[in-house]
């Protein structure tokens, strides 16, 4: 059971900009069995804005707000309810008593997109791709679902998780970044989250504008500074999985993050403090409100 009430809730969109197309014919088209009606392609469309829906609690902390900025073909949804039912961080933020901005980045979820603005194709991630880059199970235990021993992802509810993946483009973080920027005008310092992707939307933003960022925790960040130099004085917290020797991508970057922790106030909340078993998706995991209060206690 949730125990939390709230004073307000609602939402908003923030950055974006009105383009204008010129180029296209009028055709007749039909919006129902019933209604038809000559659709002019041209025009002035509003684009490349995110979606925030935020939430304050009855019993709201004086901490800063939360803003949660999501990962690649994901949308905000991924902090809500978990693939099997549980509450999700949202949920939990909310019970702290956080104010919280949950974000659909520009072109995904809620954001909606614009084809013909942005160069390439959109693209959608395979369940097999998440199944093996999100560290879910071997290649080999994709067709029966077995997972690696001891996942503590709700494995048997894959299917429903891969309903919330959306399509992406691979060229439109700066737009993403620009959007967050918007954000945190309007929320002002803010404690951001970030997931995967979501890490270079939110760590090339803190270039732009550090003063409204309060603190970064990063899960798994797959964008980040390359200089240590770049982070400053600022507070982060870098959340680590486990199985991370299945793939050289994830050696990598385990790497690269234990580097950034030269920066003066970096740490990596890694499997020895977290436990065995945790996935890419930690905020999916079971455990993943201990995962929470561990990052935003830290």
């Amino acid at each position: 059971m949730v125990g939390f009430s709230l004073r307000d809730f609602g939402s908003y969109t923030a950055g974006g900009r009105i383009a204008e197309v010129t180029e296209g014919a009028p055709r007749q088209v039909s919006f129902t069995h019933a209604a038809t009606y000559p659709y002019d392609p041209r025009g002035h469309f509003a684009i490349e804005h995110a979606y925030v829906q935020y939430f304050i609690p009855e019993r709201r902390n004086a901490e800063p707000p939360v803003v949660l900025v999501h990962g690649g073909g994901m949308s905000g949804s991924c902090w809500e309810t978990t693939p099997d039912g549980r509450p999700g961080w949202l949920h939990h933020l909310l019970e702290l008593g956080f104010e919280t901005h949950v974000v659909d980045a520009v072109e995904r979820g809620r954001a909606g997109f614009a084809p013909g603005h942005w160069q390439g194709e959109p693209l959608l991630r395979s369940m097999e791709e998440a199944w093996t880059l999100f560290r879910i199970g071997p290649k080999s235990g994709f067709a029966t679902r077995t997972p690696f021993p001891g996942q503590k992802f709700p494995v048997q509810h894959f299917d429903a998780f891969a309903r919330i993946f959306v399509p992406r483009w691979l060229g439109t973080t700066n737009l993403q970044s620009n959007a967050l920027l918007a954000v945190l005008e309007r929320t002002g310092p803010a404690i951001v989250i970030c997931h995967s992707q979501g890490g270079e939307v939110t760590f090339d933003a803190y270039q732009i504008q550090p003063a409204n960022f309060d603190r970064i925790i990063a899960i798994e960040p797959s964008g980040y500074p390359t200089r240590v130099e770049a982070l400053g004085d600022l507070p982060l917290s870098i959340i680590v999985g486990d199985y991370l020797d299945v793939d050289p991508i994830w050696q990598k970057m385990v790497a690269d993050w234990t580097e950034l922790t030269k920066a003066p106030f970096v740490t990596v909340i890694g499997a020895d403090q977290l436990g065995q078993g945790h996935s890419h998706m930690t905020m999916m995991d079971e455990g993943s409100k201990d995962v929470l209060l561990r990052a935003i206690s830290n």
